[in-house]
């Protein structure tokens, strides 16, 4: 009899402990992630400096490296000889231009004086038949004119856009670094032979993190954007605590990730939320961390 007590006693322990246990469990588990951006190279050439260290800070702006400009440096200055030579030749029939202006506003000036000598009875029709007549001279000789230098204007509108595209290429060496962040990995080292579109590092701000968690249908009716939760991760002693804010919540439910359920617990839908945590230098990407809605 005093067997059956002692069983029966130690049942009892066993079911209080499991509702312990589970009055103890996390709102739910997931990993840090955090925005990683691939810096690639927008330009062809070789890397002549590039000082990036995995591990390294950087911040927004920064010029971490440079992608060689000498053959592009030489195009332009090319280009530049050649807007020269052709502006030159141009010059002769763009004063010719200036000229016919020039007598073209003497024209019109006469023109209207002889209309004003017409309306007081001083002047007469043919005056303002003849004067009209050497107006149209000069129009035509200005068209004229403007039509023999259109290959050369057109000649010179497309040096200026080939240089401006060079100088588009040539701030496209430099590369900027584009957040303030932390590097991840290192892709490229300098004095290699780059190309467009070719990885050089990925970087991540990781001054704030984000922990990606999965709920139950049933826990979504007590959680909202902007709420304050507990998130824990494992420390040497105990648990280590942080403050976290949520910030998104997924509008759509999926099937719980392989990756970190049961085959039972697979089959189960769930919603996706993001928890956003200051990091203060202890929290790494992919790190496992719990989320608790209260304490």
């Amino acid at each position: 009899m005093k067997i059956i007590n002692n069983i029966i006693a130690a049942g009892f322990i066993t079911i209080a402990l499991i509702s312990c246990n589970n009055n103890n469990k996390a709102d739910g588990y997931g990993n840090f992630e955090a925005v990683e951006i691939t810096v690639s190279a927008e330009n062809n050439g070789k890397l002549t400096l590039f000082s990036v260290e995995e591990g390294q800070t950087i911040t927004k702006g920064e010029i971490v490296g440079l992608i060689d400009t000498i053959p592009l440096a030489l195009k332009k200055e090319q280009l530049m000889v050649s807007k020269n030579i052709i502006s030159s030749k141009s010059s002769g029939v763009l004063s010719q231009i200036s000229v016919l202006n020039a007598q073209l506003k003497t024209a019109k000036i006469s023109q209207n004086r002889i209309q004003n000598l017409i309306k007081e009875n001083a002047g007469t029709q043919q005056q303002l038949d003849d004067i009209n007549g050497k107006i149209d001279v000069i129009n035509q000789q200005i068209r004229s004119v403007e039509i023999q230098n259109a290959p050369v204007v057109n000649e010179l509108k497309s040096i200026d856009v080939q240089i401006s595209q060079l100088e588009d290429q040539l701030q496209k060496s430099l590369i900027t670094n584009p957040i303030n962040g932390t590097v991840l990995v290192k892709y490229a080292e300098p004095n290699e032979i780059t190309s467009f579109g070719k990885p050089l590092y990925k970087i991540a701000d990781v001054s704030t993190m984000q922990l990606k968690v999965y709920i139950s249908e049933k826990q979504l009716a007590s959680i909202k954007i902007g709420q304050k939760v507990i998130v824990k991760i494992d420390s040497n002693k105990d648990l280590k605590n942080y403050e976290g804010t949520i910030s998104w919540i997924s509008s759509e439910a999926e099937f719980t990730p392989k990756i970190i359920q049961t085959k039972e617990e697979r089959v189960n839908l769930v919603y996706a939320v993001k928890v956003n945590i200051q990091n203060d230098g202890s929290l790494k990407i992919g790190m496992p961390a719990e989320m608790w809605i209260s304490e």
